[in-house]
């Protein structure tokens, strides 16, 4: 259910322009009304909505001076006004639609079609994003191209210079331009750690802890790692 809101100083053509959205009801719910710019700049951003319907000429602050005092925002926008020289600049803050009033109910049915579609995009766009920052392959590119690992693959990952080197469970080295402090964010889970200054080793590898100051880990393609004083504690609890 999309949920919108009306700013319009005319009280009149607010409540004309709610009952002409009646008929769009199991799609869209009005659940906010205004008449005064100023009253409305702080209570739209509370109501979390998908569209605003706004209108041009108010007197004090028109359409255009509302979003720029709002600053950001994350719901669309659908002007209507008497005047149709605003065109231009609706079409700058990248408007939904621009009707003309009175607003006529084709008119209407078609703007309600564009508002779906542009939140369904946005929606989308979201859950890739969301799919992205959880995905289970890192992308690594190199000189010969972008190389795509599972991150269950990955052993270590081991600092040189301002590069990286990830080295993998089957025994594949990549080098990739980047330091190891761009990674430690795509690795920071629980299977991941950084051990040290120049390592971060995948914690599912480590197949024996000798104690020490830091202490030493060797893991499972046999090589002996040593632990930073600073991070023994944490990996300790991590490990047991």
């Amino acid at each position: 259910m999309l949920k919108a809101a009306i700013l319009d100083d005319e009280i009149k053509g607010s409540k004309l322009l709610a009952h002409k959205l009646d008929i769009f009801e199991d799609e869209l719910q009005v659940i906010g009304i205004f008449n005064e710019p100023t009253k409305a700049l702080d209570a739209i951003t509370t109501l979390n909505i998908d569209v605003l319907f706004l209108d041009v000429e108010m007197p004090g602050m028109n359409g255009f001076q509302f979003l720029e005092r709002l600053g950001t925002f994350n719901f669309e926008v659908i002007f209507s006004t008497a005047y149709d020289s605003y065109t231009l600049e609706a079409l700058r803050i990248s408007a939904v639609d621009y009707l003309l009033k009175p607003v006529d109910q084709d008119d209407l049915r078609t703007a309600i079609t564009r508002l779906r579609k542009r939140v369904a995009e946005k929606h989308m766009y979201k859950a890739i994003k969301q799919d992205k920052k959880q995905s289970n392959r890192l992308a690594l590119p190199t000189a010969e191209g972008v190389y795509l690992v599972e991150k269950s693959n990955i052993l270590r990952v081991e600092a040189m210079s301002n590069y990286s080197v990830f080295l993998l469970t089957d025994g594949k080295k990549i080098v990739v331009s980047k330091t190891l402090k761009d990674y430690e964010t795509a690795l920071d889970d629980e299977h991941f750690m950084r051990i040290n200054r120049s390592v971060i080793i995948n914690l599912d590898y480590v197949v024996k802890y000798r104690k020490g100051d830091g202490g030493t880990l060797e893991l499972s393609d046999g090589a002996e790692i040593e632990v930073s004083p600073q991070k023994k504690d944490l990996l300790l609890q991590r490990l047991f």
